[in-house]
């Protein structure tokens, strides 16, 4: 298995997140990009010594075709979307994810700024959020967030792939979403209907009892023992000036299907319940999957995709010098 990048490290107290759209014409610039990475994130690291700053990259599906030829991550997809009867988690454009981890804010900050600098004119930042530590691992619900996250083997079982697909073995599948949260409604339930709501205790982080457990609370709907296990990396996000309070969902899997599978339980509900309770609190507005390769990855690109015209086999010229073919690479995805 390859070197997995930093999937499985701890949560830092500072974190921020880049979705980019890669813009027409700028595959080559995306693609330096990527090659330097690992070069910039110790650049800017080792000028803040102790903040252990890392920098996960993660690719889309689409930009992975329009960047690499080769073979492409097995399981690799656009985010599908869910639309239940009450709630929707819609799919949202993003071709490239930078999911950057440190103790301090200022290295976060710095590096995004240096990857802005470099995909000038060539990629568009469609979605920056900056994560923050909220007291003790807590989202601004009030409720700790992560506490059943797999640890150990289990955990690096649950995120990154094996021998299944061994050309990326070590790499993980990521899904990315942005949940805002109606604070108001929220702090008009009583703490016991909050309670009820999550499945878990508000001050001590207990499950509660089976007895007194819903059907519809986030904790039942997601029970990884149907679903199977993931590795979140949530933060929690907001803007006091804007009213915004949400929490930036981030979910690491060997295969996406894990993860899909709980969102299909929390949005189109389940035998047992209509939908997740907790939507009723938080709406999702944003939505985008990935592939986060192992580190060895971007120290050996793939080779990029021949132009279209030559895939297709089209002549280059006609002998006399005028064009018989178009070696224009045609409609290329902008999402």
């Amino acid at each position: 298995m390859g070197e997995p990048q930093s999937i499985l490290d701890p949560l830092t107290p500072a974190a921020m997140f880049l979705v980019v759209t890669i813009d027409e014409g700028g595959e080559a610039v995306a693609r330096d990009l990527l090659a330097d990475l690992p070069g910039l994130r110790r650049s800017v690291g080792f000028r803040v010594p102790g903040s252990g700053l890392t920098c996960i990259t993660s690719i889309g599906s689409a930009a992975w075709d329009r960047l690499f030829a080769g073979p492409k991550p097995a399981q690799l997809h656009e985010f599908p979307g869910f639309a239940g009867e009450k709630h929707q988690a819609p799919a949202t454009p993003g071709d490239l994810l930078f999911h950057l981890k440190a103790e301090t804010q200022d290295a976060c900050f710095e590096l995004a700024m240096k990857l802005a600098e470099r995909l000038a004119g060539a990629g568009t930042i469609v979605d920056q959020t900056v994560g923050f530590r909220y007291f003790e691992q807590r989202d601004l619900l009030g409720f700790v967030d992560g506490t059943e996250n797999p640890e150990g083997q289990l955990a690096v079982t649950a995120a990154l792939v094996g021998d299944e697909d061994p050309e990326f073995a070590g790499g993980s599948y990521v899904i990315v979403q942005k949940y805002l949260h109606d604070l108001d409604s929220w702090k008009a339930l009583s703490t016991t209907e909050q309670e009820k709501v999550i499945g878990r205790t508000k001050l001590d982080d207990y499950e509660l009892d089976e007895a007194e457990q819903p059907a519809n609370s986030h904790v039942a709907v997601n029970d990884q023992a149907v679903s199977g296990n993931i590795v979140r990396a949530n933060m929690p996000f907001g803007s006091v000036q804007d009213g915004e309070f949400g929490t930036y969902y981030i979910a690491y899997a060997d295969d996406p299907a894990v993860t899909e599978t709980m969102l299909t339980r929390m949005f189109l509900g389940s035998a047992d319940a209509a939908y997740d309770r907790i939507l009723d609190f938080s709406t999702a507005v944003t939505g985008t999957s990935f592939f986060t390769p192992p580190v060895a990855f971007f120290d050996a690109l793939p080779d990029a995709p021949a132009p279209a015209a030559a895939v297709a086999g089209a002549p280059e010229s006609d002998g006399g010098g005028a064009e018989s073919g178009s070696l224009g690479i045609g409609a290329l995805r902008n999402r």
